[in-house]
């Protein structure tokens, strides 16, 4: 006479350890979950080793001197998350710079000349999308012809640096918000926050963002399911391009000029902070708050070596190189065992 033997039910901890477990093997949290962690050790690091590296102004200040970057990344977030790449977006951003100082030296106001821009900007990321979508170019090639074209245009308008005088966007520029304790941010973090709030929203309640990651993940799957996908792809370069000039603009709130040379290589830096958040340069898994951790991720390694002050900035490049490759490494390994 056989007798069943029950196994006993796991216990509480073991849950846990086991949904832990799961969350850090996962391609869609796990590389959102290390950059967090990674941010909190050199955070911890950073404050052991510097006096003042843990006041509130050092965070704040992440947000202060990369807002347009936290901009950037948003839009290139959605770009990657279909498995595209937008090389455009340095040369948009020195071309919304060059196009802010030499329209208000022309006397326009400053609230034209703001929507002016990102009107350009926006059908420029959409003409993209068209050549990607319709015209079957790659989008490493199509975002590569975007950024010649743009750095050129930075040289028809001028060849050297051009200030900006403005008062009004002056003001709006060097405008602090008092959070108390000492502590301040700029409107550039509160535009940057905004837009980030929409994207979030956008991506997690809409359809639009629903389809963004279905497109990720098997464009054609998601052709059969009956999503627009010549829409949505088409749409995700319009959306990096509108990031794109709003963030040239908030750049132009940082230096109070436009310059033909302005953000060379941002792009890639933007690239960088996308996939160390947790975004998969393949598509289909990505969060826009894990982009933004990626940028605060590189702006505390910048942080870290000005409070070193013996260190060259360029220590900042080599350590943003290391953690990519490390990340994309993570990557491969987390997708392969999932299939």
């Amino acid at each position: 006479m056989s007798t069943l033997i029950k196994t006993p039910a796991p216990t509480r901890f073991e849950r846990m350890l086991h949904s832990t477990r799961s969350a850090f093997t996962s391609p869609k949290y796990g590389p959102v979950l290390v950059t967090a962690i990674l941010f909190v050790v050199v955070f911890i690091v950073g404050g052991i080793r510097y006096p003042g590296f843990f006041a509130g102004q050092v965070i704040l200040n992440l947000f202060v001197d990369n807002a347009y970057l936290i901009v950037l990344a948003v839009g290139m977030t959605f770009v990657i998350l279909t498995g595209g790449i937008d090389l455009s977006v340095g040369a948009v951003v020195a071309l919304s710079t060059m196009m802010v100082a030499s329209l208000l030296q022309s006397g326009v106001p400053a609230v034209i000349v703001i929507p002016v821009i990102i009107v350009a900007t926006t059908v420029l990321g959409l003409l993209v999308g068209l050549m990607v979508h319709y015209f079957k170019v790659q989008p490493f090639i199509a975002t590569l012809a975007a950024m010649f074209l743009a750095r050129g245009l930075c040289y028809v308008i001028s060849q050297s640096s051009i200030s900006i005088s403005d008062q009004s966007f002056i003001a709006l520029a060097v405008s602090r918000i008092p959070l108390g304790g000492g502590m301040s941010i700029t409107w550039s973090v509160v535009i940057a926050l905004v837009i980030v709030a929409i994207a979030v929203w956008t991506l997690h309640r809409t359809r639009f963002g629903r389809t963004v990651y279905a497109i990720g993940g098997g464009e054609q799957s998601a052709q059969l399911m009956g999503l627009p996908v010549a829409r949505t792809k088409v749409l995700v370069y319009a959306v990096s391009g509108l990031c794109s000039g709003l963030a040239g603009i908030l750049f132009s709130f940082y230096t109070l000029s436009g310059y033909p040379l302005t953000a060379i290589g941002t792009e890639l830096d933007a690239i960088a902070a996308v996939v160390i958040g947790g975004t998969l340069l393949a598509g289909g898994y990505g969060f826009v708050l894990g982009s933004v951790l990626g940028v605060l991720v590189l702006g505390i390694i910048q942080t870290i070596i000005t409070f070193e002050g013996t260190l060259s900035s360029w220590w900042t490049k080599i350590f943003i190189g290391a953690l990519l490759l490390a990340f994309i490494g993570l990557q491969r390994v987390l997708t392969r065992r999932k299939t």
